[in-house]
């Protein structure tokens, strides 16, 4: 009945991952490849995620 009370898991995950490529754009740009390296991985985990819940 209030199902338009609930939050989409995905929509912070994807806020989540939009913002950890923009981090890995950034550090790639200040020359840091592991810390771009690092956050390239992280946001690739969170779109795994966002995937297996959309898939569900």
């Amino acid at each position: 009945m209030f199902g338009f009370f609930k939050s989409d898991p995905t929509k912070k995950l994807q806020k989540a991952y939009e913002q950890k490529l923009e981090q890995a754009m950034l550090a790639a740009r200040n020359g840091d490849m592991r810390a771009n390296a690092t956050l390239t991985e992280e946001a690739e985990a969170l779109l795994e995620e966002i995937e297996r819940l959309k898939s569900s």
